[in-house]
């Protein structure tokens, strides 16, 4: 009975304690919010606090780049929005962390999204926006940030790195071997959220809405390459996405994308006579979503090609299903399938040869929101190579975060 009370004590105390840094935190939100000329301009500074933790078997999955097996990744991002009127928007959003993807580097501060957004018309018909922002393309973008997203990681096709590389043009690399080299040398299909730079053109009519976006990196392409100041226009890549809401509990997509892939620097390494505007990765999603009371479902599905010089044609497909379940207001868990297969490429002494290893990836994640500004996720993942040398990875991974 002491040792009950003395955790009743205690559940108390926390419970007491959470409630006051809410109360806390909600006063500091107070303070951060700005108004001025009779409420036309507004602005509001918030962020998150990020604390995450990683523990996976070598060459670690996905993104995550490091040669110890236990990473902590803390991370602070900070958003600004301000509205001027009701057409005129400004967001922006800057990180303090490690890197922008998982990796055991220095602390490093990047100014990862900017953009002007006019809205013409108060029914949202069309907007126009003009920046350094994310991709339209899916589903899965508008909930990417770590309150939203109810694992701690992407899914597979946007953080799984292939063998196709953006800095050379001759040939792709023997798969077996490729991760034991840098992993950044390698792209995955989409990139992470893909904060590209460009202009985007997006409303919706009825049930329908619509997004189409010129930026100047690809899908595949790194950070590096998604600030203007690094890649110009001179290949722009063309993108967008048409949704269909037949009723609350529905949405359907079909996004696509076409634009030149390969970096300046790998234009030493490609025939005579071609340049890197003659080799394109083109994309074809479909995405679908389900809402039902405490219940929710995503899918997306990419089929891919990347136009590989001297070895034509490397296509692959990839997707995932997803499902959130709400057990009560504070406590959801989520599960997700992925998987992605490789189709083969021509090899240049006349053969064929398939340039990826099919694999198939599970997430489990819990998360328990403590109050409007903190919750803990945690998360476990399996991953299995469905052929070639059936290497397996697990990955266990927390992330506590702090809203403000």
């Amino acid at each position: 009975m002491k040792l009950a009370g003395s955790l009743l004590c205690c559940l108390l105390a926390c419970t007491a304690h959470a409630f006051d840094l809410d109360d806390s935190l909600d006063r500091f939100d107070d303070a951060l919010s700005l108004t001025a000329v009779h409420d036309t301009l507004r602005a509001r500074l918030s962020g998150t606090l990020d604390l995450e933790f990683y523990h996976f078997e070598q060459p670690p999955p996905g993104l995550i780049n490091s040669s110890i097996d236990n990473l902590f990744i803390p991370r602070l991002t900070l958003f600004l929005d301000t509205q001027v009127g009701s057409q005129l928007y400004f967001f922006a959003e800057t990180r303090v962390d490690r890197g922008f993807d998982p990796r055991d580097r220095g602390v490093q501060v990047r100014l990862d999204e900017y953009a002007l957004r006019l809205t013409p018309w108060a029914d949202g018909r069309v907007s126009v926006q003009i920046g350094k922002f994310a991709t339209v393309v899916g589903n899965w973008i508008p909930r990417h940030l770590s309150w939203e997203n109810p694992f701690i990681n992407a899914p597979l096709v946007y953080e799984n790195v292939t063998a196709i590389q953006d800095r050379v043009g001759s040939v792709i690399p023997d798969f077996e071997h490729h991760l034991l080299r840098e992993k950044y040398e390698f792209n995955p299909v989409i990139w992470g959220p893909n904060y590209t730079s460009g202009i985007s053109l997006a409303g919706h009519v009825e049930k329908f809405d619509y997004a189409v976006e010129m930026k100047n990196s690809s899908l595949s392409a790194r950070p590096a390459s998604w600030n203007a100041t690094e890649i110009d226009f001179s290949n722009p890549t063309f993108s967008g996405r048409v949704g269909f809401r037949p009723n609350q509990a529905w949405n359907f997509g079909i996004s696509a994308s076409d634009g030149v892939y390969l970096r300046p620097e790998a234009e030493p390494t490609l025939p005579r006579g071609r340049d890197i505007g003659d080799y394109h990765q083109i994309v074809l999603g479909q995405d679908a979503s389900f809402a039902w009371h405490h219940l929710q479902i995503w899918a997306e599905f990419y089929e891919t090609r990347f136009e590989v010089p001297q070895m034509g044609n490397a296509d692959t497909f990839a997707y995932y299903i997803e499902a959130k379940y709400k057990f009560t207001p504070q406590l959801f868990g989520a599960v997700r399938w992925n998987q992605q297969l490789f189709d083969t490429v021509d090899t240049l002494a006349g053969g064929h040869l398939q340039w990826g290893q099919d694999l198939g990836r599970i997430d489990i994640a819990a998360t328990y929101r403590f109050t409007t500004h903190t919750q803990l996720k945690v998360q476990y993942d399996y991953q299995h190579e469905t052929n070639g040398r059936h290497d397996d990875n697990h990955l266990i991974a927390g992330q506590f975060t702090l809203r403000f």
